[in-house]
């Protein structure tokens, strides 16, 4: 086996065993009213991530029972106390006091929720959030936020680039929260290894050495894919919109498994077409499921603010702009390495059932939350 041949079946592998726990990325959602005489925060850690702070499961049984959550409470609300740190204009820190506990729901399972309100010294208004929840353990965490202030609403995404947020002052203009959607899109679609896996696999066709009498040649593989890439742009532009406006909205357990069947039948088509070698309309098909999966993240961030078109439209340029990426990268490498006598005799077939091995594992792992 040649060299590049061999560096591509390493790199797969290796892409491939990163993968195993693919999954919708980590969120916590932050709410600051700012309006009052007295500030109030919300902050909703999914119970899963939770369990990465405390012990939930106390009897390891598999189960969290109500009983368990409420023994952990305190646990809990020292968990975000001590990684969310509020200043006033002045710079002092300023105290959160618990006003209330409980469970809230969001489309991938239930959050602990806790809702606090803010005392700065001397009645300072709050100016400042720092927030440090689970990047110490996660670095694919984020925080989003949003505040309603006096002077109107603001959108922002925490990071563990990007940990403090500015309460006061000039409200970030229209282009800095898109710009700020933007990039998150990019990083939602790199970080989505099982939408990139997809992306693999249809453009793999596309590489296939044909004879140009027949299939045309390196002019007609990149009409086909340009097809592919505009007819998965198109399907999941539509269902993210109509998931973030909240016109349709489908169970996240259900998309996320339906997603990782999509990766397994775009695999098999790759050297088994029984669906045609047409596969703009797979791509299409399929990128309708995939977009409700982008938005799950969009949507609960921007439920019942005005800017959620702004921030619609950063966020899908995001995604379109880091797919492109991909596919710049992926398909020149490809398509040299086709020329390689063992490219679609053995290569693609590893990655093949790799990809189907991975997509049978989520299926699986996805099946559980149902």
């Amino acid at each position: 086996m040649t060299r590049p041949l061999a560096l591509l079946l390493a790199l797969c592998c290796g892409l491939l065993a990163t993968t195993a726990a693919a999954h919708k990325a980590s969120d916590a959602f932050l709410y600051l009213d700012n309006r009052g005489a007295t500030a109030t925060l919300r902050v909703d850690v999914a119970l899963r991530d939770i369990a990465l702070l405390t012990s939930l499961d106390s009897n390891r049984d598999g189960q969290v029972t109500g009983a368990e959550l409420r023994s952990a409470r305190s646990a809990i609300i020292a968990a975000v106390t001590d990684t969310v740190r509020i200043e006033d204009v002045r710079g002092s820190s300023c105290t959160l006091r618990g006003a209330s506990w409980g469970l809230s729901r969001h489309s991938d399972g239930a959050y602990a929720a806790g809702r606090w309100h803010i005392q700065c010294p001397q009645g300072e208004s709050p100016g400042r959030l720092t927030y440090n929840l689970l990047f110490d353990r996660d670095p694919l965490h984020r925080g989003l936020i949003q505040v309603i202030r006096q002077d109107g609403e603001q959108l922002a995404v925490l990071s563990p680039d990007q940990r403090h947020l500015a309460l006061t002052g000039a409200r970030p203009s229209a282009i800095g929260v898109f710009a700020s959607f933007v990039q998150q899109g990019v990083i939602h679609l790199l970080l989505g290894l099982d939408h990139l896996l997809f992306l693999l696999v249809l453009i793999l066709p596309a590489t296939f050495r044909q004879r140009p009498a027949r299939e045309g040649g390196l002019r007609a593989r990149l009409s086909g894919l340009v097809w592919v890439v505009t007819a998965f742009t198109v399907a999941h532009s539509i269902t993210l919109a109509l998931a973030a406006l909240d016109i349709v909205r489908l169970p996240v357990p259900w998309v996320e498994l339906v997603i990782a069947f999509s990766i397994a039948v775009a695999a098999i088509n790759t050297v088994w077409p029984f669906l045609g070698k047409k596969t703009w309309k797979l791509a299409f098909g399929f990128g309708l499921v995939h977009g409700f999966g982008f938005a799950s993240v969009l949507a609960e961030l921007t439920s019942g603010l005005s800017g959620k078109t702004l921030a619609l439209a950063g966020f899908n340029l995001g995604v379109e702009l880091g797919q492109l990426a991909v596919l710049l990268v992926t398909f020149p490498l490809l398509y040299l390495l086709a020329g390689h006598r063992l490219y679609r005799r053995a290569a693609v077939p590893m990655v093949v059932l790799g990809v189907c091995g991975m997509s049978v594992f989520w299926m699986l792992e996805r099946a559980g939350a149902l």
